[in-house]
């Protein structure tokens, strides 16, 4: 059983990933550093060597292609926009919803380029978050909201969750 983690770019999914998989014994993957391993580039290169289609091509082979079992997934925030990977994370374990207000993700997401975030041309971040939060509520199993918690809060609920036998 898998947890994939989903939800806004800076919503904590490599951070809170890394920290619940040491907490139940389990792998931890983030599959933005798989596909930067398997292109040689950063997410950034690829989009504006590649563009946009390109990379999410890419992506979505790349996180379809996840074949684990007893990981933690964190995978790019655009990964809500494949249905096929999101069906596959779904076969595999539970999606788990990192769920942030729109003020929370501004101020912690920075330079979106620099993230490679996946951001089509004249699209803000507000378009990018209503664009995206609808997948994101689609796909969950479980929605964890984040208001006013720390990663370790998030972790601790979902350790919780996974010891009582809910996910």
């Amino acid at each position: 059983m898998n947890l994939t983690l989903v939800g806004m770019p800076a919503s904590g999914k490599s951070t809170v990933g890394v920290l619940l998989a040491k907490r139940l014994g389990y792998q931890f993957i983030d599959s933005d550093l798989l596909i930067q391993e398997q292109e040689g580039r950063l997410l950034k290169e690829i989009i504006a060597q590649e563009g946009l289609e390109a990379f999410m091509k890419i992506e979505n082979q790349v996180n379809c292609g996840i074949d684990t079992d007893k990981a933690v997934i964190a995978p790019g925030g655009s990964v809500v926009y494949y249905e096929e990977a999101m069906n596959h994370f779904r076969e595999i374990g539970h999606v788990v919803y990192l769920k942030l207000s729109f003020e929370e993700f501004e101020a912690r997401i920075g330079n979106p380029t620099d993230r490679g975030v996946v951001l089509k041309p004249g699209m803000t971040l507000r378009d990018l978050y209503e664009e995206r939060v609808p997948y994101y509520e689609k796909y969950a199993d479980i929605v964890i909201d984040e208001t006013g918690k720390t990663p370790g809060d998030v972790v601790d609920e979902l350790r919780e969750m996974a010891e009582q036998g809910k996910i």
